[in-house]
């Protein structure tokens, strides 16, 4: 059975909480086991602990969800041009998928809440990657 590590920003927490309860469906209807979910403050916060759950043996994937809200400076565009570029570095670095379930930047809350579903798209990334690998 394939194990997921989960990382949640708690920032945004109504938004992300949706995000979590659409990763944890599709994870439940693939018959994938969450190993651990880890909650960060934000998404800035996330690629310590997506590389702490890459580095448990166990974890086959980790999938980061989070949402980024537009404000009055490009405070989006700097958050999420760090964690994403830091979340491949993850990825390389532990040869584990770590897909990217993160909203923004440039978006309102709104836009966030309709894009909801892109925490369930992160996990079917994260199990297709898993499955089309070669083995090391």
């Amino acid at each position: 059975m394939t194990a997921l590590g989960l990382v949640v920003a708690e920032f945004n927490r109504p938004i992300t909480e949706q995000m979590e309860e659409a990763a944890l469906e599709v994870a439940e209807s693939a018959g994938v086991e969450v190993y651990e979910t880890v909650r960060v403050p934000g998404v800035y916060d996330a690629p310590l602990a997506a590389d702490r759950l890459a580095r448990v043996n166990e974890v086959d994937c980790v999938v980061v969800i989070g949402a980024v809200i537009t404000g009055d400076t490009d405070h989006d565009q700097v958050i999420t041009d760090a964690a994403a570029a830091r979340l491949s570095d993850v990825s390389l670095e532990r040869d584990t998928p770590v897909t990217l379930g993160v909203t923004g930047p440039g978006m309102s809350a709104a836009e966030a809440r309709e894009r909801v579903d892109n925490a369930a798209k992160a996990v079917d990334g994260a199990l297709s990657l898993v499955e089309s690998l070669p083995e090391p």
